[in-house]
């Protein structure tokens, strides 16, 4: 069955590549397509009605027509800007990771509607969770990250899930035998949690203490209704997040680009009178 020339679907903008003077490559990402790259002509133009509506980190409903080799963009009407990511450096630090993520884990044409929703979800939550007084500063404090950086882990952690890398976290992936509440051992080579018995034979594990650990296996396990409710301090965010960004870069065989900058802005923030440049 051949398919219409024409077609419309809602996207998230999470990839951009110029093209020649004007134009751009973009990168969807689509409930019933999976990802998909399109050609928008005319896009760079100060003129272009359709550039706002096809921005990185913007959820659009987007026409297009096909093509031999790529499909072009005909049309674009936003659906939600995500205002609050694009006026924030540390949200767009943020939604950039997320996008990063997303375009690192998924083949072309790989339909995963559950997933196209996680990462609706997450983008809808950063613009909602740990809402700040207007006058404070753009960074604001750690603690006022807490529940964003907690939305990070979610995100990361449900990811791996549907990319079909779950790791392990509720019993020894060695000796299969439940951990106990003393200080365990993660390995991303393994694919989990070892005990202290069997993490001297599997290098480059390290440790993970019993909270960390707690609040993983919580994370793992449930929606994000049920673990925003969760309050967690700086040094438990830095845990979760050292585990994490391990197995990222396990998982992918390098560093994730956007959380460099993610670090340096965070790095600002601990500057004393840090503001946004």
């Amino acid at each position: 069955m051949s398919h219409p020339r024409d077609y419309q679907t809602p996207a998230i903008i999470i990839k951009k590549i110029k093209l020649g003077e004007a134009d751009r490559i973009l990168t969807l990402y689509t409930p019933g397509l999976g990802k998909i790259q399109a050609v928008a002509k005319g896009v760079r133009r100060p003129k272009s009605k359709m550039a706002g509506h096809l921005e990185l980190l913007t959820h659009s409903q987007v026409s297009l027509a096909r093509g031999r080799n790529l499909d072009t963009i005909t049309g674009a009407q936003t659906i939600d800007s995500f205002l609050q990511l694009k006026t924030d450096l540390v949200l767009t630090s943020y939604g950039l990771y997320i996008i990063e993520l997303l375009n690192q884990f998924t083949a072309e044409h790989v339909e995963d509607e559950a997933l196209f929703n996680l990462v609706l979800e997450t983008l809808r939550h950063l613009c909602t969770t740990d809402n700040r007084d207007p006058s404070a500063s753009s960074f604001g404090s750690a603690q006022d990250r807490s529940g964003q950086a907690l939305l990070l882990r979610y995100f990361e952690l449900k990811l791996v899930d549907m990319a079909g890398y779950r790791p392990q976290l509720h019993e020894c992936v060695v000796c299969h035998k439940s951990l106990e509440p003393v200080i365990n051992y993660f390995s991303a080579n393994a694919g989990g949690m070892l005990c202290p018995r069997c993490a001297p034979r599997q290098p480059f594990s390290f440790e993970i203490p019993v909270n960390a650990l707690k609040v993983l296996r919580f994370i793992q396990d449930n929606d994000f209704t049920v673990v925003s409710r969760l309050k967690i301090n700086g040094s438990l965010s830095r845990e979760l997040e050292a585990v994490t960004r391990h197995y990222l870069r396990y998982l992918l065989e390098r560093e994730v680009k956007s959380a460099a900058w993610l670090d340096e802005l965070r790095e600002q923030l601990r500057q004393p009178n840090g503001v946004a440049p």
